[in-house]
């Protein structure tokens, strides 16, 4: 195990254990049997290292993720995405508070890996016509709330019961998606079909449109998806 790792392994224990999700650098170089020079060279400073740990926390989250292949049914899918994360907080409450802490300042880049997939998945229920707002304001959706009931139940579990989660979840969801069949009437199964033709656009490559013709089409299928 290299140094770092060490490091990082330290302040992963120590953090597991911590009420308050924060770790001291001095009792980290303690666990990791290193002192405080070497911690500062790999990491810079206490918010370096905070910043690497949320990182190792969110490659512990995504590892799960990656591994998971998609199944045919794309909403099945998403329910449980969400699922997966809440647990996930669940069980790393620690890790979890620190990965949405305002003490970390940068976010790492598996946390926007992790929102990329949310949107591919979107995308995916949007290229099936379930999907009645564009997958960008879905994800934003999904995301804030997924994100705040996890973290009340990491933080207030005694506040809350336990189907809070699910009940937050299929609200969420029927305000983003839509049963409506094609060739129902309505102004929902147009921000439907709206909003699938441009998930189709977007994965087709298509050259059949000039970029500037197909960026006013995405323009236009937005606002009809909205």
């Amino acid at each position: 195990m290299s140094t770092r790792t060490a490091i990082l392994e330290a302040a992963a224990g120590l953090l597991a254990t911590s009420p308050v999700a924060d770790v001291s650098t001095r009792a980290v170089c303690e666990a990791a049997g290193v002192g405080a020079p070497t911690l500062y060279r790999h990491f810079g400073d206490k918010e370096g290292l905070l910043s690497a740990v949320v990182d190792h926390g969110f490659e512990r989250y995504l590892a799960g993720k990656r591994a998971a292949r998609p199944s045919a049914d794309p909403v099945a899918d998403l329910r449980r995405g969400w699922d997966n994360h809440v647990a996930f907080a669940v069980e790393n409450p620690a890790y979890y508070r620190l990965m949405h802490s305002p003490a970390v300042s940068t976010p790492p880049e598996s946390a926007n890996e992790g929102y990329r997939m949310l949107l591919a998945a979107l995308e995916r229920v949007a290229a099936v016509g379930k999907l009645r707002v564009s997958p960008p304001v879905a994800a934003q959706m999904v995301m804030s709330a997924n994100v705040g009931v996890a973290l009340m139940l990491v933080t207030r579990s005694e506040t809350y019961g336990d189907d809070v989660s699910r009940r937050t979840r299929d609200a969420v969801f029927a305000a983003i998606l839509t049963d409506a069949e094609p060739g129902e009437p309505g102004d929902d199964r147009l921000s439907a079909a709206a909003t699938r033709l441009g998930a189709l656009l977007s994965r087709s490559g298509s050259d059949a449109l000039t970029a500037a013709e197909t960026g006013l089409l995405q323009e236009l299928l937005a606002r009809l998806g909205t």
